[in-house]
């Protein structure tokens, strides 16, 4: 990862630590069930975790097993040949290390990749600002099957996130179509995140709390584990046990807006080994540039107004990814930005 700033390391050190409870495992739903089981399961999961692990879900464990292969064999190359596909300021895609920060804020290397290959993105989060930019994914020449595996990977998960899509409005008593027109030229891509061993994994986090921006995601991790959910019962953080051939799901910012506050996107981090290097797959569900998110008028009443003035999402999109790549610091775009107060 590079040499750290020592003031990092000294001010990391003096921080609150986070209290973890070692129990409470968030639900795991079996998507063999009929579908009356799985809305109700689904329903409860998102309700009072808004995260659940889903096994029998129809991605070949043989796939899964080939993306960590290739995933491992693009992170162990030098850092000279995977930064000849390395991510920039106005394409997102491609290889980040955060060689450019002051700081190691999270500890960890990725590899972005759209599921459509391109897609158009507003340039700026400006209003009316209505210019549009190509967002291009970037393939390294090795290792020679990484392309191939990833494209397939992202495929396959896509048909996932489309069943998934379908439980949770129906969970809401919506139509399971609702939504799906808010995906065509959609922004949804997949992430590669390798966290190397740590040499002070108490100091430091893989990725800082945070909740996710799109309608889900759908995740594949090692049998490392790493991943921590704040409880939304008493605010504790708790670890999940990797289940084998389990995918881990949440809703994100789209669907807390969209369910008017039903279902909520919920903090999460991830901590790091000392030890053993690790590899989780986010694939995240994201809507397209044009996309206007506002909660379902079939959930909005007078007893129940809406909770948020409606947002673009690519510009949505757009903000937050300046932020993150320039790790501006101040705070960035946020759901809440659009709540209405009561």
């Amino acid at each position: 990862m590079g040499d750290i700033d020592p003031a990092f390391i000294q001010s990391i050190e003096h921080r609150p630590k986070a209290k973890v409870v070692e129990a409470g495992q968030i639900p795991i739903i079996d998507l063999s069930e009929s579908r009356e089981e799985l809305i109700l399961k689904i329903e409860k999961a998102c309700e009072e975790w808004g995260f659940f692990q889903i096994i029998n879900h129809g991605v070949p464990s043989e796939l899964s097993r080939r993306i960590e292969i290739e995933g491992k064999k693009f992170f162990e190359q030098s850092t000279e040949e995977k930064r000849k596909v390395k991510r920039d300021e106005f394409n997102a895609m491609g290889y980040h290390d955060g060689e450019h920060t002051k700081n190691v804020r999270d500890w960890k290397q990725v590899f972005d990749y759209l599921v459509e290959n391109t897609a158009l993105l507003p340039s700026s989060h400006e209003p009316h600002d209505l210019e549009l930019m190509t967002l291009t994914n970037q393939w390294p020449q090795n290792p020679p099957h990484f392309r191939e595996t990833l494209e397939e990977y992202a495929r396959e998960v896509e048909k996932l996130a489309y069943k998934l899509l379908e439980l949770i409005s129906l969970s809401l008593g919506l139509a399971g179509d609702k939504f799906n027109g808010c995906f065509k030229n959609q922004l949804s891509m997949v992430r590669l995140n390798y966290y190397p061993p740590c040499p002070f994994p108490d100091l430091t986090l893989g990725v800082g709390r945070h909740k996710d921006s799109g309608a889900l995601t759908v995740l594949s991790e090692d049998d490392v584990g790493g991943l921590q959910v704040k409880r939304k019962s008493d605010g504790e953080w708790i670890p999940v046990k990797p289940t084998p051939n389990a995918l881990i799901i949440n809703v994100g910012d789209v669907f807390q807006v969209w369910s008017n506050d039903k279902y909520e996107s919920v903090e999460h981090r991830v901590v790091v080994n000392s030890e053993r290097e690790r590899l989780s797959i986010p694939f995240f569900f994201f809507p397209a540039h044009h996309v206007v998110v506002k909660p379902a008028v079939e959930l909005v009443n007078e007893k129940n107004p809406a909770k948020y003035r409606e947002y673009n999402f690519g510009k949505f999109f757009a903000n937050r990814n300046r932020s993150d790549f320039k790790k501006r610091d101040v705070e960035n775009i946020q759901i809440h930005h659009f709540r209405i107060l009561d």
